[in-house]
């Protein structure tokens, strides 16, 4: 694929939680040196409460403000501000079995993305995923035709597009590189650094 990452300055990565959106912001931000910001790490508190919302929005406008970022995680609340400043979107749009996977995968481990461990199965996190393409999935896709004009809007619709995209980055084509996991279940959970 034809991207080119060093023209990148915001960058939004979103799609459903466990289809590795946190795992492709953290190998494109060894890939650009653009400071990385995840926005579960902003709205949830160690002890699992949440910041008030006025806060959490002021933290993201303040975000978007600036003139470089990597901006991981939906909100949907606040995507519109979000995709009005970015240049570039990453869309991991796979399957919800592939993101139910990437969730039981990452269990039990330490996140960078997240202030806890999450040790066991959340049903309404589990639901909150299954009902993804009905609640969520329609109104990011009009978000993304709304400013689609002058951004590049970079869709991925399965793990295996996600990895063609990061191996096509270098000119050796990744050759004897760890393959991009984005559901974390290589022995290592991390894309190496270049």
């Amino acid at each position: 694929m034809p991207h080119s990452l060093p023209s990148m300055k915001r960058v939004l990565v979103i799609g459903c939680p466990g289809a590795g959106k946190s795992t492709f912001a953290r190998w494109l931000r060894d890939a650009t040196g653009l400071p990385l910001y995840y926005l579960d790490r902003i709205w949830h508190r160690p002890d699992k409460t949440n910041i008030p919302r006025e806060e959490f929005d002021a933290r993201v406008a303040e975000l978007t403000a600036c003139d470089r970022w990597i901006i991981d995680g939906n909100y949907l609340r606040t995507l519109e501000p979000r995709l009005a400043r970015c240049d570039t979107v990453f869309f991991l749009d796979l399957p919800v079995e592939d993101c139910l996977a990437g969730v039981a995968a990452r269990r039990g481990l330490p996140r960078e993305d997240m202030p806890w461990v999450e040790e066991e199965p959340d049903e309404e996190f589990i639901q909150y995923i299954r009902d993804f393409p009905a609640d969520q999935l329609p109104e990011i896709l009009r978000l993304l035709e709304q400013y689609r004009a002058g951004r590049r809007v970079i869709t991925f619709h399965s793990r295996a597009e996600a990895e063609a995209f990061r191996a096509a980055q270098s000119p050796a084509g990744r050759a004897g590189d760890q393959p991009f996991d984005p559901a974390g279940m290589l022995a290592g959970r991390t894309v190496p650094k270049k």
